[in-house]
């Protein structure tokens, strides 16, 4: 499959939210309730919010084929030399195809210009599709967190580290 890699503008907006909600509701699937998956869905992915998002450049990079959204990378500098991935997810029926490499490499290469030698990511416990993806690409496990939902519900994530070197 062809992909762009490009970076996002407002004619993206529904594609980036959809593609997020799909692919962070399959990430809490049977480990969170519908009630808070919907609620989150709301906060995080509602148009406007998206929109404002692309805007103060939270959505860094987006996977296009045909025009059409089929992968986002989002991320940020947390520290002086320390990159984070905030938000990294592919279509379903466009995984394995090597988009999330892609996204995650144009991320990468924007934050070591940035002058990161370190970077980040958090992961849902149990994600079938991120922990290997980012465990192959030199991401190491360093802690485990767990928050409280606003329904009162437990959120697990997996903290993942790598180093990064200059490309």
């Amino acid at each position: 499959m062809e992909v762009t890699i490009a970076k996002p503008s407002e004619h993206h907006t529904e594609g980036i939210a959809s593609v997020c909600a799909a692919g962070w509701r399959q990430t809490v699937e049977g480990k969170l309730s519908v009630a808070y998956q919907e609620q989150n869905v709301e906060f995080w992915y509602n148009h406007q919010r998206v929109r404002d998002d692309i805007k103060a450049g939270n959505y860094s990079h987006v996977a296009l084929h045909n025009l059409e959204v089929v992968g986002v990378a989002g991320g940020g500098m947390t520290g002086p030399k320390t990159g984070e991935v905030f938000v990294l997810y592919v279509d379903e029926s466009c995984r394995y195809q090597g988009i999330g490499r892609q996204l995650l490499e144009a991320l990468t290469d924007e934050q070591i210009e940035l002058g990161a030698n370190e970077q980040w990511v958090s992961v849902q416990e149990d994600n079938q599709y991120g922990i290997p993806f980012y465990e192959a690409r030199g991401f190491i496990f360093q802690e485990k967190r767990i928050t409280e939902t606003e329904t009162g519900e437990k959120q697990v994530s997996r903290r993942y580290l790598r180093k990064l070197r200059e490309r």
